[in-house]
């Protein structure tokens, strides 16, 4: 038993191990093996494109779907690398023997590459002693090599054929879990380095070629099987652009935004490389503008720039990758078509340069950040955007101003909406375009955003919501060149009547507006704030007669208490609740109020909310046809206890003999105080002229021995009188003139 146990613990110490040593690649073909259990020992599950030829150690995902690249795929059982097949027994029971580097090529199956390095005289060299790792391209990858390089290859084998094989060894053995994404290892043709990647799919690529039989241990170093043969690389991704005739757009663009530099330093990018044709496609007038705009052009062109490297070898179906712009785009692919955001769009792949890939597309990508806003309005808010249009909105927009846009959705704008007279729908949208760009994240809870029809709107944050009056913003924002974009499920109209005013013209809360008189209460209705009401209608006293409401009235302290339990000092509306959940929200009593919103419907305490969202300039109201009380405050009146248990039906309030209610100080109001003093307007004009002479009409007066002239005129406004006066001061004697 002991050594039993014993046996178990070194098995399971050393499969942690080769799983802390192991990599992605070892992790998929470990995958594969399990999948492939059934078939016997050592056999490995791959997936193969139905009418092509590639073979795939693949993901769960691709394993689950049965697709590779969105085309079917089926499922072939071969021998996991390292293993053979024994005549008549289940499985790949053998170990493949280990032997020298040449030998090995044979072994799997890579007798092309075996023969060139017999033929250029390459074979010696690793059938000899040393620490090799051979790239091998497969028989179909020297198949799939154009003919004219082929050609050129095996008619110089001495020179060029033995440097191209050559280019696809390393003098060290790197096994797969030692092929680390991003690193370069040396080559031993001229010391050029081969760019290596390791993505998490399991996929391992030599300069964008894919390892597809990896870990082929031999004597002399190991062999992995790449599929296709790959070619020096010397240039970095500028070289490429300033030397590609149809990429001088790209090219240009690129200086102009200062980026053309970058591309030629070190790094691991990927490009997706506009052709001039794409660019062309566009129109002039989008190119001048993103020419003449810097900050544009650079956002442009950076949405087409990833730092990392992705080969189209390792794209086996759609992902999503963050561009240097700082936007998403996915990369996928159909058969043997690259892919961007869905779209077939690459001509050439894989150019493989020394600081990353360049695949060349027919279109140009546009990030949101180069689109001018009203580029920015398409498919679900594409009404609004006519609407905008239409109604001569977009051209009351400056050009060289930002503005944000709350567009509604396409379902708002209902048969009623749209029969609205054009001139008040104007006014409506006007209250949906406000001034200045304001992203996402910059909105905060009490914010005041001015529209361009000179109205405020509120701003309201809450845990899972952010609400503009009673809409609440939807998932979609976008940020343009000039502006920003929000999506929202409501029309937009600032509220511009008060809480009192609202609930005095419906006509159906004249109870509780004397209650709220008698208490005191009327500035939290008038007075400027921001206060959630749960007014109680008229039907939610109809159980009451007048006695009754002169009992509620008698009592100040408990009047105030009960009314204060319907307000709350902040705003909450429908949209910003957290659907399922019970709100719990704090009001000027000092208890919770229970709300919670369901199948787009408001509870509070229980109580069903008829009708929801009533925005007020200080605040928002929601209508209930019950009257409120707080759990945790007894009653200590028989008088009060008989009066609501016709009152509150939707609970049992606890009866405490002598309880009295307490005072709630008012400290929360916001007192007004105008004062206004009137006077008769009243006019007099005097004209004072103060002379050295009698005769003149001005004064001269010295200070310091230095002359001055002073005229005064001083106006009392009244009945127009006019007043001459002439004061004549001759030393100290004084002679006056009146007229």
């Amino acid at each position: 038993m002991k050594l039993l146990f014993v046996a178990a613990f070194a098995l399971f110490v050393l499969s942690t191990f080769d799983k802390a040593d192991s990599s992605a690649y070892d992790k998929i073909v470990s995958h594969s093996r399990i999948r492939a259990r059934n078939e016997g020992p050592n056999v490995c599950a791959i997936q193969q494109v139905m009418g092509g030829k590639k073979k795939y150690f693949s993901t769960c995902r691709n394993w689950h779907l049965g697709t590779i690249c969105g085309k079917k795929a089926t499922v072939l059982y071969e021998c996991c690398p390292g293993y053979m097949k024994l005549e008549g027994m289940r499985g790949c029971p053998a170990v493949a023997p280990i032997d020298n580097v040449y030998n090995t090529l044979g072994l799997v199956k890579a007798t092309s590459t075996q023969k060139y390095s017999e033929v250029s005289k390459l074979k010696g060299e690793i059938e000899g002693s040393g620490s090799f790792t051979f790239f091998a391209p497969s028989n179909e990858a020297w198949e799939d090599l154009d003919e004219e390089t082929r050609n050129a290859l095996v008619s110089n084998v001495n020179i060029e054929l033995y440097n191209a094989l050559h280019y696809h060894m390393v003098n060290k053995r790197f096994l797969t879990k030692d092929l680390k994404n991003g690193m370069t290892v040396t080559s031993m043709y001229n010391d050029l380095g081969l760019l290596i990647n390791h993505y998490s799919n399991g996929v391992v690529t030599v300069n964008c070629a894919r390892i597809i039989h990896g870990n082929q241990v031999a004597t002399n170093g190991v062999v992995h099987v790449i599929d296709r043969v790959i070619s020096s690389v010397g240039n970095t991704i500028q070289d490429i652009i300033e030397v590609n005739d149809d990429l001088t757009t790209l090219h240009d663009m690129a200086q102009n935004a200062g980026l053309l530099e970058k591309l030629g330093q070190p790094g691991h990018y990927t490009l997706f490389a506009p052709t001039n044709e794409a660019f062309d496609t566009l129109g002039g007038d989008a190119l001048e503008r993103f020419q003449s705009d810097k900050k544009v052009l650079n956002a442009l062109l950076k949405f087409h720039l990833l730092d990392s490297v992705q080969c189209s070898e390792a794209i086996m179906s759609g992902n999503t990758y963050e561009t240097m712009e700082g936007s998403n785009i996915v990369i996928g692919c159909d058969g043997l078509s690259l892919t961007v955001n869905g779209i077939k769009m690459v001509n050439k792949k894989d150019i493989v340069t020394t600081n990353g890939v360049i695949h060349i597309i027919d279109r140009v990508l546009l990030p949101n950040s180069a689109k001018e806003l009203m580029e920015l309005m398409d498919g679900p808010v594409s009404t609004f955007s006519d609407m905008v249009s239409e109604l001569g909105l977009s051209s009351a927009m400056q050009s060289d101003a930002e503005y944000t846009l709350l567009a509604p959705l396409n379902s708002v704008f209902t048969t009623e909406v749209m029969s609205i007279d054009q001139r008040i729908l104007k006014t409506i949208l006007e209250n949906h375009i406000i001034k200045n760009k304001i992203s996402l994240s910059e909105l905060y809870n009490g914010q005041r955003l001015e529209t361009i029809g000179g109205k405020f709107l509120r701003v309201f944050i809450y845990r899972t919501a952010v609400c503009i009056e009673n809409s609440c913003l939807i998932r979609g924002s976008k940020e343009g060149s000039n502006g920003a974009l929000h999506l929202t499920k409501t029309l937009l109209r600032p509220a511009e009547k008060t809480l009192f005013q609202i609930l005095k013209e419906n006509g159906s809360f004249k109870i509780f507006l004397s209650l709220v008189d008698a208490a005191g209460l009327n500035d939290l209705l008038k007075g400027e704030g921001d206060f959630t009401l749960f007014a109680p209608s008229d039907k939610a006293f109809a159980s009451l007669s007048k006695t009754d409401i002169d009992l509620l009235k008698s009592d100040k302290n408990a009047l105030r208490t009960m009314l204060l339990y319907h307000f709350t000092p902040s705003i909450f509306i429908g949209g910003g609740l957290e659907t399922g959940a019970t709100n719990l929200i704090k009001t000027f009593q000092g208890s919770n109020l229970k709300v919670k919103l369901a199948n787009n419907t408001m509870l509070v305490n229980s109580v069903q909310v008829p009708e929801a969202d009533k925005m007020a300039s200080n605040g928002v109201v929601h209508f209930v046809n019950h009257f409120l009380y707080p759990e945790d405050i007894p009653v200590g009146s028989q008088e009060l206890q008989m009066l609501f248990r016709r009152l509150i039906t939707y609970m049992q309030i606890k009866y405490i003999p002598g309880y009295r209610y307490t005072e709630i100080p008012l400290t929360f109001l916001k007192r007004i105080v105008t004062r206004v003093v009137e006077e008769d307007p009243q006019v007099t004009k005097v004209t004072r002229v103060i002379e050295s002479q009698p005769s003149l009409t001005k004064v001269t007066r010295v200070i310091e021995s230095q002359p001055s002239l002073t005229k005064v005129t001083r106006v009392i406004e009244g009945q127009p009188t006019i007043t001459k006066v002439t004061r004549v001061v001759q030393g100290g004697r004084q002679a006056a003139q009146r007229n």
